[in-house]
Order: C-alpha cells, then sequence, then structure tokens
C-alpha cells in the first residue's frame, strides 16, 4: 500500500543544465584562472569558429568557396553557439599561398566576392549576435605587390627600405644561412634589378617586409584602420614573431643534436637544423606590438589574437606577447599540438605550464588549425595500444576542451569529426595545391589534407559544397557519412555533441570565467575545480577506454549535471566513469571544500 501523503515527493527530481537558472556576474567584473580580476570582455573566454573561406561553401558554382556562400550558412555557424568568426585571408592575391600573399590589404579578391559581400556579411552576422574577426598578414606581402614592385627596382627610391634587401657575399652567395620555414633551403632570393638578395620566411614569392622602418609600419596600421572603420571586431595576426629580424644578418646557429625541437614544426622540415635566433623570434618584436595595441585600443571591444606556434617554446613565447597592456590581447599557441596519446600526465603537465606562463590571461587554444591538421587526427589518432580512438573520445574531447579557461578557436569541420584527407588516396599527388606540400613532398604533405570542403549534405554530388563539375580540393569519400544534413538529425552526434556543450558553457560563470585548480588523480583519469562567484563545477574526465573510478567524499551535496549526452554510474560517494566519457558537477554552497589559490 502508498502510504505517503499528498504532500511528499517521493521521487528525487533531476534537474538538467537547461532548466537550471544561471548565475551570471561577468559583465561586472571576469577573473581569469590566475586569480587575476579584469574588467569584463567578449573575448576573454570567447570560442571562435574559424573559416577557411575557399573550402566552406560556394554559393556560384566556380567550385571556391566564397563570402555569399559564408552568408548562406551562418544560420549554421549560429546554432553552435560560437561567440566569433575568424575569416582566413579574403583580400586581393595571386593565389600563391592560399591568400596569404597579398597584393591589396584594403580589398576583396573578386574569387571570393566584393566588398559590398564583406559588409553584408558583416551586418547579417552581427544581426545574429557573431562577432567578426578578420586575418592580417604583416609579416610580409605578395611579390606582386605594388610596394615591392617599386622597391625592388633600385636602392634609392621610396620604397627601397620597405623590405629586407641584402648584398651576396663575396662569392655571389646569400648573405648569411637563414632557411625558409616553407622550402627548406636558402630564405634569400636574388633580384636581379637591385643586384641583391631579398629576405622571405616562407615563399620565394612572399618577401618579408621590414618592420625595423616605421613607414612600413605606419603604412600597415593604416590599413587595419580601414577594416577597424568598417566595424569589424578584431584581428588574427598572422606569425607576428616573424615580425622582426636581426639587423646584423647575423647566422643562425646549428641546433645541437641534443637539443630539443621546436614547437609547431614538423620534425622533417630542414628548417630545423638550425636554432631560431636571428631571422625571427626576436626579443625586439615585444615592442613592435605596442602601435598595434594602441590602434585596438581607438576601438572598444576589438581584440588583437596572434598566432605564436611556430617556434622554440611556443606556450612561454606567446605568453609575452600578451603580457602587460602594450602588447597583444590575447595569443594562441602550440600546447595542444603533441604528437603522443592523451594521458593525464600529459594534460597536467600542460596545463601547468600554461597557467603558470599565462599569469594575466591571454591565452587561446588551438586543436584542428588550417596549418596543423584536424583536431582528429591530434595526439596520434590512436591510444597508447595503437588503436584508433572511437568517436566517444571525440565527444569527451570536445568537453574537456570547452572546459579549459581562457579562449578557444574552433576549425570548421572539426565539430563534424572530418578526418585529415590523405595524400594520396584522397588527394592525388598530382593534384597537390600547397606550395609547402608540393616543395617537401612526400616527407612533408603539406597543408591540403586539412583544407577539404565543408560536406553540408550527404547524398549530394560533392557533398553540397558546390555544383561546379569539380571543388578545388576534392571531397574525401569518408565525409559524406558525416555531412551535416545527416549529423543534424542525430541527437547523439559529434555535431550535436558540440552544440550541447558550447550552449550549456554559455550558461556556466565558472567555465567562462572562472579560475582553475588541478586535483591530484591518477591515471587515466585528469580532474579539476571551476569557480567563478557562487558556482563551483568538478569536472572529471576519463582518458582511456576502460571504466575508472573516483572518489566523491570530498565533495559533499555534489550534484551531476544531466543532459550533456555522457553517462556514469554513482553509487554512494563512488563515481564509476566509462571510458571516454566526462562527469561535471556543480558543488553546492554548503560544500565546505576550498580551493588551493582562494
Amino acid at each position: 500500500m502508498d502510504t505517503a501523503k499528498p504532500h511528499e515527493n517521493t521521487t528525487k527530481k533531476i534537474e538538467y543544465w537547461w532548466q537550471t537558472p544561471v548565475l551570471n556576474r561577468r559583465a561586472w567584473t571576469w577573473e581569469d584562472a590566475r586569480n587575476v580580476k579584469h574588467q569584463g570582455e567578449w573575448w576573454q573566454n570567447a570560442v571562435i569558429y574559424q573559416i577557411s573561406p575557399q573550402s566552406f561553401k560556394d554559393s556560384d558554382g566556380n567550385g571556391v568557396g566564397d563570402l555569399n556562400g559564408i552568408i548562406e550558412q551562418l544560420d549554421y555557424i549560429a546554432s553552435l553557439g560560437v561567440d566569433a568568426i575568424w575569416l582566413c585571408p579574403i583580400y586581393e592575391s595571386p593565389m600563391e599561398d592560399f591568400g596569404y600573399d597579398i597584393t591589396d590589404m584594403r580589398d576583396i579578391d573578386p574569387l571570393f566576392g566584393s566588398l559590398e559581400d564583406f559588409k553584408r556579411l558583416l551586418a547579417v552576422a552581427h544581426s545574429m549576435g557573431l562577432k567578426v574577426m578578420l586575418d592580417q598578414v604583416w609579416s610580409h606581402t605578395s611579390d606582386k605587390h605594388p610596394w615591392f614592385l617599386e622597391s625592388r627596382q633600385n636602392k634609392n627610391n621610396p620604397k627601397a627600405d620597405w623590405y629586407i634587401w641584402a648584398d651576396p657575399k663575396p662569392d655571389g652567395s646569400p648573405p648569411n644561412n637563414w632557411l625558409s620555414a616553407f622550402m627548406g633551403h636558402s630564405a634569400w632570393q636574388w633580384g636581379p634589378e637591385r643586384k641583391q638578395f631579398y629576405m622571405y620566411n616562407f615563399l620565394e614569392s612572399q618577401p618579408d617586409l621590414n618592420w625595423h622602418n616605421p613607414d612600413v609600419v605606419d603604412a600597415i596600421l593604416v590599413r587595419a584602420k580601414f577594416w577597424l572603420e568598417l566595424g569589424i571586431d578584431g584581428f588574427r595576426i598572422d606569425a607576428p614573431n616573424f615580425f622582426m629580424h636581426d639587423a646584423q644578418l647575423r647566422d643562425n646557429p646549428v641546433r645541437p643534436e641534443d637539443a630539443s625541437l621546436p614547437d609547431g614544426v614538423a620534425p622533417d622540415n630542414p628548417v630545423v637544423r638550425q636554432l631560431f635566433k636571428y631571422n625571427f623570434c626576436r626579443r625586439e618584436t615585444l615592442d613592435a606590438l605596442k602601435p598595434i595595441r594602441e590602434l585596438m585600443n581607438q576601438y572598444p571591444g576589438t581584440v588583437s589574437l596572434g598566432e605564436v606556434t611556430f617556434c622554440e617554446d611556443s606556450i612561454a613565447l606567446a605568453s609575452e606577447f600578451v603580457a602587460g597592456d602594450e602588447r597583444l590581447h590575447m595569443a594562441y599557441h602550440s600546447g595542444l599540438l603533441v604528437d603522443e596519446p592523451i594521458s593525464a600526465k600529459l594534460m597536467r603537465q600542460m596545463m601547468e605550464k600554461v597557467l603558470s606562463n599565462f599569469t594575466q590571461g591571454g591565452d587561446c587554444w588551438i586543436v584542428g588549425n588550417h596549418d596543423y591538421g584536424r583536431l582528429r587526427s591530434r595526439w596520434t589518432g590512436k591510444d597508447a595500444q595503437g588503436n584508433p580512438y572511437p568517436e566517444k573520445f571525440y565527444q569527451m574531447i570536445a568537453a574537456l576542451l570547452l572546459s579549459l579557461p581562457g579562449a578557444i578557436c574552433l576549425y570548421q569541420g572539426d565539430e563534424l569529426g572530418l578526418t585529415e584527407a590523405r595524400i594520396p588516396e584522397d588527394i592525388p599527388v598530382e593534384d597537390i595545391k600547397d606550395p609547402f606540400g608540393q616543395a617537401l613532398y612526400p616527407a612533408i604533405k603539406g597543408r591540403d589534407g586539412s583544407r577539404t570542403p565543408i560536406p553540408w549534405q550527404g547524398d549530394a554530388p560533392h557533398a553540397g559544397f558546390t555544383t561546379a563539375e569539380e571543388p578545388w580540393l576534392p571531397v574525401p569519400e569518408s565525409h559524406y557519412q558525416r555531412a551535416v544534413n545527416l549529423q543534424n538529425k542525430d541527437p547523439n552526434s559529434l555535431l550535436n555533441t558540440w552544440r550541447r556543450l558550447l550552449h550549456w558553457r554559455k550558461k556556466q560563470p565558472a567555465l567562462e570565467a572562472g579560475n582553475l585548480e588541478i586535483l591530484d588523480t591518477e591515471e587515466p583519469i585528469f580532474a579539476f575545480i571551476r569557480q567563478y562567484a557562487e558556482q563551483r563545477i568538478l569536472c572529471i574526465f576519463n582518458l582511456s577506454h576502460e571504466s575508472a573510478r573516483y572518489d566523491l567524499s570530498g565533495y559533499p551535496g555534489c550534484e551531476e549535471t544531466k543532459g550533456l549526452g555522457f553517462t556514469t554510474n554513482r553509487q554512494g560517494n563512488t563515481i564509476e566513469i566509462p571510458g571516454y566519457s566526462v562527469f561535471f558537477c556543480n558543488m553546492p554552497l554548503s560544500c565546505d571544500y576550498q580551493l588551493k589559490s582562494n
């Protein structure tokens, strides 16, 4: 017989994350993971969706993505729950390096559309609550840029010193031993008009600008101001650690055999034979950032995000690029671009290093990227036993990435779980488009593998990316089954996992703005607590394929977050977490656990 009285609740109510009230005090102050308080800014914890326009969506049937294609799919981007989009270069360019070789920094290349198309994209994105960031390439230009065409004419024209020119050695060889980061040979190219060499860090068609010349810096900032006046929300700045070079042009030292390899560089790249001392990663670059920040300060709410990945120690150097109010707002680094299976030890060491270096915030995470491959290929793509990571691993990784302090860049297609296209299986060798890959294949296959088109429809030719006979890069056969339209209707798809987590994150002040304390755990558990204002979230990740247990007795009253798609089994004070799963729980105010950082 049921003896319960009508007013008694005999079933404990299960609350899901979307049903609970939101504590959101970030409009007042923002507290980073080091307990440093800042005035709240949108970018400090932003999720930035990186778009490679060539591969996003083709609207005019020429096989190449464009601005109108992006506009068509802005509702898809908004549905993800991201804060901003970052567009890879869309400027006038001969496209010898996917637009990173610019001839006009203030105009749109016809391949992508027009300036009016961009203005419309900006307006529509803003109406959807999306910020818009543009790539800025300031370390070099195309060799077809009017500045360089003038500079190379002779040694006494008005722009003679806008690029890095030097006389040959007495034997006619290049001025020093510097190597190109892309080509694997001398970073100097002969200019017969001047009878001098010009320096380039990437491609021969990308001569380096001379940042020692203040006129160059002024001209760059004028072009940056053009876009800020249009109303964009910030810049992703390409390779700022390449801005300055040693004015004495001294030889780089040979890398000792027992020295560690640099970050962000394939070990087969010939450039690793030298220490990065004189041709880039110069200390004077940090002072060169001041006028950039001064310009950004004239446009409140805008942000500068620097790429600092190709260097001896990416985390340490990136943190210096954001140290203080006279440098960049944020920088991303190579901390997660590790070529070894993931483990709790690996994550803990990396997080401790990031926290100890980025003492004033400003850190930004990348995993997939147009230069560094896809998320699905990260951490060797296999566990310590050599088994490919299953789908649930990538769902767990999404939860982990979105729980870390700071901003994060999500590369287009990584939310779909796209694999990196293979050469020659998916892209024939003769169809390699990347000049980096063309120069160093097969030792280095280049960057085409992460730049293939987005699959929108699983049953359409070229997965709905284009109506052209052939896209500029082929769509791998395996990508059709990961198309947007197929994942849209599957609540358990990786796409919808990212959506759930992104929208949930926006409602968790502790994840958006809180400090972080790493907990002492044993493999395979990686755990930490995030706290901001009245909210504390315990975050536990099982980084192996086998179930693992964790003792919750130190966190009385901890209530598990439901509805995110992860399963656990709780028995009393012990939580059993299946392989590659996650446990989130809110710690009530009554819980007397105190963070060490408080």
